[in-house]
């Protein structure tokens, strides 16, 4: 686990208040924040827009986001994190139960043992002298959290589009990995709020989302996972809350637009008292779904840390924290790829989903085609099971495999050439794939690939077999049947060595995996 500047401990803050996205009222020192109100004693001055706050008593600050919060311990840029050959790759489960937020998965993160310091550094690379962080320690019921605080210095801050955030990630400096993943955080989210308010992707702009609090949120989180090594993540299904609350556009219902659209294909819970409002922002939907590619329980691993992280607004029914459980991965080999690299984690796996439909009234002289299609989609296979159905309808389960990105090319071509009304899409799978090649040899002068399979240099082949369409296409040539002509070509590729149990072939071959 990674080191970070945790500095002296802090007292436990019993209470704060929010003071986020409500209006201000600067005479008599009143703050009216959506029907809560909290006067100031004299000597306090407010300057909101620019997000200057002069405290005589020098024990609060002011969050980016308007929250008025306990001063912390400010965490310095220092060094960028990197990897050594020391650290383990882990994997990540975010317990979502309690809702979630990007302040709430960044202190999780960070009390989890996230390289701090290297956050810092990212966020004052891409605004430099205008973005930092703060931590301390905070009491939540009978939970003891860590809360960090984003807080900007940036006067009338501007409404951002993509292109301007895209525009700081390309900043020198920012880690690779970082930058990836957050233009992938940053991107979705562009999408749904695209489609909540009828625009294009590059012309929306992300309002308080695109204010720099959460832009140093979403950063953040990214940075902490390069640092954590996190190469798979999970999440609990995400509790969403109840109720209505107030934004720029006016009342909407929880869970608003935003996070509804982010949610899609996610499980999330409603409920809750009738003032639980919101527990899911939409920068904490993004980040799950950004991060996160499955719903589920915690998944095995041999458990390294835990982290819980609090959100600004202290709640009484619940202790309103985000956990998240780290630990080292099973010895199991795939290749998904990861958080961190982008790059398969081992030559000899493979992740897939599998997608099918039950088919009982296509005309049987149309599979062929079907399967031919399915596999222009991007299918890495395809194949017909008979199957008999209710009241003894014989029909067909359509399977195809396919690789993350091809898995909507793949259902809609399944949904277009066959008349299934529906299509199961299974959760990913791991499958353990060969190396293949196809080396050619000689027939009485006509060429016939041999497929080749096996572990790869330094190994022996385990299969060898002649490409059926070059074996009919060698009996015409012969003028033999396709027997003789399958076993001419066996019998060639013995000659050359093309056989299981033999050595890797050490002649360049045509790579098939």
């Amino acid at each position: 686990m990674h080191n970070i500047p945790t500095g002296p401990a802090h007292h436990l803050e019993p209470h704060e208040h929010e003071h986020s996205h409500g209006r201000h009222s600067h005479d008599g020192h009143v703050h009216s924040h959506a029907g809560h109100e909290h006067g100031h004693p004299q000597g306090h001055t407010h300057s909101h827009h620019g997000h200057t706050h002069h405290h005589h008593d020098g024990a609060h600050v002011v969050t980016a986001d308007g929250a008025e919060v306990p001063e912390g311990e400010r965490i310095e840029p220092g060094k960028l994190w990197q990897p050594s050959l020391n650290d383990d790759q882990q994997i990540l489960w975010i317990d979502a139960t309690e809702g979630a937020s990007g302040d709430m998965l960044l202190a999780a993160l960070i009390e989890a043992g996230a390289d701090a310091e290297s956050i810092a550094t990212v966020l004052e690379t891409i605004a430099p002298n205008k973005l930092h962080l703060q931590q301390r320690r905070v009491q939540r019921g009978a939970f003891s959290a860590l809360k960090v605080d984003v807080i900007a210095d940036e006067p009338n801050p501007p409404a951002r589009h993509l292109s301007d955030i895209k525009e700081m990630l390309s900043t020198d400096g920012v880690p690779e990995v970082t930058r990836e993943l957050a233009t992938e955080a940053f991107t979705r989210l562009a999408i749904a709020e695209a489609k909540v308010h009828g625009e294009s992707v590059d012309s929306v702009h992300f309002h308080e989302v695109g204010a720099l609090d959460s832009i140093g949120d979403i950063v953040g989180v990214c940075e902490a996972i390069r640092t954590l090594m996190i190469t798979q993540a999970t999440s609990s299904k995400v509790a969403v809350g109840a109720g209505t609350i107030q934004t720029m556009h006016g009342t909407l219902t929880v869970p608003p637009p935003a996070v509804a659209e982010l949610a899609r294909g996610w499980e999330i819970e409603a409920g809750g008292p009738e003032d639980v409002g919101e527990l899911c922002t939409p920068t904490g939907m993004t980040l799950i779904r950004t991060i996160c590619s499955a719903v589920g329980d915690i998944p095995s691993m041999q458990m390294q840390a835990v982290g819980f992280g609090a959100g600004t607004r202290v709640r009484k029914d619940r202790a309103g924290l985000l956990r998240v459980v780290l630990g080292t991965k099973s010895s199991f080999k795939t290749t998904e790829k990861t958080l961190i690299t982008g790059e398969d984690e081992y030559s000899e796996g493979d992740t897939v989903v599998q997608i099918e439909a039950n088919v009982d009234d296509l005309d049987p002289r149309v599979w062929p085609a079907v399967i031919d299609r399915l596999m222009d989609a991007g299918a890495v296979d395809a194949w017909l099971t008979p199957i008999v159905m209710k009241k003894g309808r014989p029909a067909h389960v359509c399977s195809a495999l396919a690789k993350k990105e091809h898995v909507q090319s793949v259902t809609e071509a399944l949904l277009a050439h066959t008349s299934t009304i529906g299509v199961r899409v299974s959760a990913p799978a791991h499958r353990r794939v060969l190396k293949r090649e196809w080396h050619t040899v000689q027939v009485d002068g006509h060429p016939v690939r041999i497929k080749v399979s096996g572990d790869g240099e330094e190994s022996t082949i385990q299969q060898a077999t002649a490409e059926y369409v070059d074996v009919e296409e060698l009996a015409d040539l012969l003028n033999v049947p396709q027997r003789i002509a399958l076993a001419r070509a066996q019998n060639i590729a013995w000659e050359n060595g093309l056989y299981p149990g033999a050595p890797w072939p050490t002649s360049d071959g045509e790579d098939q995996t």
